[in-house]
């Protein structure tokens, strides 16, 4: 049984850039702040009307043009996003739809900031069994449109933008997609939601008004369950595979805090210099978060053959995972 190997990668960020002193101009807070509390100095912004499916085609186009793929040779398209354009169909229809991938069936996943490795773990096993023989793997997110800009603990950190992943079963042995492992822990649902706008609390006048259709975070908790759970899966894929920490080569990780990245590489002894790091340009873009990352360091010339890479994620649910792969 072939793995499945990442043959391209795309990524795709909105023109207008959101700085820090743009941020100070309407919420209680200063650019130092920002700066030191997250490593986040600017994020992007989707233009008006432009749309989550919008953006992941854009990744897609170029995921696809590194891939030497045509978009009539996808069996499969996977997006993990929590912003879809509609509540009805899903985002990964109408990137179907825009990209004429005719004969592949599409549908989304709905991970938060963990959406791109789990619907990585998806397509690897459609791979793997032989159901598909080209993957598309999408992680977008349209964040700033569920934002309160009222609220400095969740405005200052998220950005909008889209990754994009080909999978083909690998032609040399022990090369592609080693392992993915993926967790959540439901109990922990209520540190980070967005509460109104679902069966639950449907829309009204009153929590519209409340701004309960917008993102609610306890950034403690979150912080907490990040760095335990981020070190906990990676240290497991680790030991899968009987990796040292030093036989790994790169790491593309959740860029959510500079903060968290600091202390789950602390705990698995990898020097943050392995690390490719953008937050300070893109701020978090949720699902989309780890294809980017990727799609830079690809296209940086960072990644050689036989290169061992940890990717790794965690987001609302809480949900995480992390994949491990040899280049």
């Amino acid at each position: 049984m072939p793995l499945a190997q990442i043959i391209g990668t795309g990524s795709y960020a909105p023109a207008q850039v959101i700085t820090n002193r743009d941020l100070e101009k309407i919420v209680n807070t200063s650019d130092a702040w920002i700066t030191e509390r997250t490593g986040i100095k600017e994020r992007r912004k989707a233009a008006p009307g432009e749309t989550t499916s919008d953006m992941a085609a854009a990744a897609a186009r170029e995921a696809l043009a590194m891939a030497g793929t045509r978009p009539e040779e996808l069996d499969l398209i996977v997006v993990g996003t929590i912003t879809a354009d509609m509540p009805m169909p899903s985002c990964a229809v109408l990137v179907q739809a825009k990209l004429g991938a005719k004969r592949a069936f599409a549908f989304d996943v709905a991970a938060a900031c963990a959406g791109s490795v789990y619907a990585l773990s998806v397509a690897d096993q459609f791979i793997r069994t032989g159901q598909a023989k080209r993957a598309l793997v999408i992680g977008a997110d349209l964040f700033t449109g569920v934002l309160n800009w009222k609220d400095r603990n969740t405005c200052v950190l998220f950005g909008d933008g889209a990754g994009a992943m080909v999978l083909a079963p690998s032609e040399e042995e022990g090369r592609g997609i080693l392992s993915t492992h993926l967790r959540t822990d439901g109990t922990l649902a209520e540190i980070l939601t967005i509460p109104a706008g679902g069966s639950r609390e449907p829309l009204t006048e009153e929590n519209l008004r409340e701004q309960r259709h917008k993102v609610v975070m306890n950034g403690r908790e979150v912080f907490k369950c990040a760095v335990r759970e981020l070190t906990s899966v990676t240290r497991e894929a680790l030991r899968v595979h009987g990796f040292t920490p030093a036989q790994v080569d790169h790491v593309i990780v959740h860029q959510a805090n500079m903060r968290i990245l600091e202390a789950v590489l602390q705990r698995i002894e990898i020097p943050i210099e392995k690390c490719w790091i953008n937050l300070d340009k893109y701020g978090n873009t949720s699902a989309a978060s780890v294809p980017i990352a990727l799609d830079e360091a690809n296209r940086a010339g960072k990644l050689k053959r036989g290169d061992v890479v940890a990717m790794m994620a965690v987001g609302a649910g809480m949900a995480w995972g992390s994949a491990m792969v040899r280049w």
